[in-house]
């Protein structure tokens, strides 16, 4: 049964500027929690705008079913992991598409009503699964992995300065089950010194580590760009600085005309940038919006624009070589004819 819950969703302004939303244009939200952002871009590209929605939790996808219910003819969701986006668009045949979106880390409703163990703050099994069917569990982690391993854990993926003394006293005070032990376990070696919980960093780590996030995330960068057409957009909102610096570098990466070492005194890759940054700055949300909404606090929003150099074009699109002044027009026509975002989709 779908968690009654009220979902804000981050940036959602940014968020809609920067898909640059056109009316019939077809979009994916690889996480699409509650429907906030899946609703907003619904509505604004009426009347014929395709939407699919993706996320591994299937109470989300359940309550995004619901919420977006008025939307079933326009709007696609599947319970499953955006490490398969490419898969996914291939089996539903969605592609290309105008804009992408990932909206990144965990919604209010894991934090406090799924029972999951995403939080510290209540009571709940060491789980952290976004999929329930997914074997590894944070308690498998705590309970079966060497110290050294925990700590590797606590340091790569939360950024732990304390890692091994804490992957120490998680060892000698095993078995751990529950959320409140651990963070009570923490807590005491580690008393509170400012508004962040002592085992915040901890928590992060496991989650990380059970779900495979940062890797996925990597896997679906790439595929997102199989996917966007010409001048589709590449939204990534994420919440803390692992996420954030991932999806700078990639963005960067496939941005730039040359991927070289610097070392090298001349370029070798022959690399063609994939994407052009929208904004050099990133995107947070303003005062107003944090203090209505505190979990967007922490958020940061990146964008970037497909480009198609004519490498990657089918092979009559590069027969269309003429002068300077007049390539950019053809290529632009080529573009248009080749990259169509016209085909409809079947929800049946």
């Amino acid at each position: 049964m779908p968690v009654t819950t009220i979902h804000v969703p981050v940036l959602l302004k940014e968020t809609l500027e920067a898909l640059d939303i056109q009316t019939g244009g077809r979009y994916i939200d690889c996480t699409v929690g509650a429907g906030g952002h899946a609703e907003a871009i619904l509505q604004r590209s009426a009347p014929g705008g395709q939407l699919l929605g993706i996320d591994a939790d299937p109470v989300a996808i359940a309550l995004a079913q619901e919420n977006l219910a008025s939307f079933s003819n326009s709007a696609l969701i599947v319970n499953d992991n955006f490490v398969n986006l490419s898969q996914i668009c291939s089996s539903h045949d969605f592609k290309p598409v105008n804009g992408i979106l990932f909206d990144l880390g965990l919604s209010s409703m894991q934090l406090s009503e799924s029972g999951h163990g995403f939080s510290f703050q209540h009571g709940a099994p060491l789980d952290m699964r976004f999929d329930p069917n997914q074997v590894l569990s944070a308690a498998d982690i705590i309970n079966q992995y060497s110290e050294a391993d925990l700590a590797r854990i606590l340091f790569e993926f939360g950024e732990e300065t304390h890692s091994r003394q804490i992957a120490h006293l998680i060892v000698r005070a095993r078995p751990i089950y529950t959320t409140d032990q651990l963070a009570s376990l923490i807590e005491h070696t580690f008393p509170k010194h400012s508004r962040i919980h002592p085992a915040t960093k901890t928590f992060q780590a496991l989650r990380i580590a059970v779900n495979e996030e940062l890797r996925h995330l990597e896997s679906a960068l790439q595929q997102s760009l199989e996917l966007l057409g010409n001048g589709g957009s590449l939204v990534v909102i994420s919440y803390h600085s692992l996420e954030d610096r991932l999806v700078k570098n990639f963005m960067r990466r496939e941005s730039a005309g040359c991927i070289c070492p610097p070392s090298l005194p001349q370029c070798i890759c022959h690399h063609q940038p994939r994407l052009k940054l929208v904004h050099k700055q990133v995107i947070v949300p303003s005062l107003a919006e944090e203090k209505v909404n505190p979990r967007s606090r922490s958020a940061k929003l990146r964008v970037a624009e497909r480009i198609i150099s004519c490498e990657e074009w089918p092979e009559a699109a590069c027969r269309f070589r003429v002068s300077a002044g007049k390539e950019r027009g053809i290529v632009r026509k080529t573009a248009k004819k080749y990259l169509s975002f016209g085909t409809t989709l079947n929800l049946n």
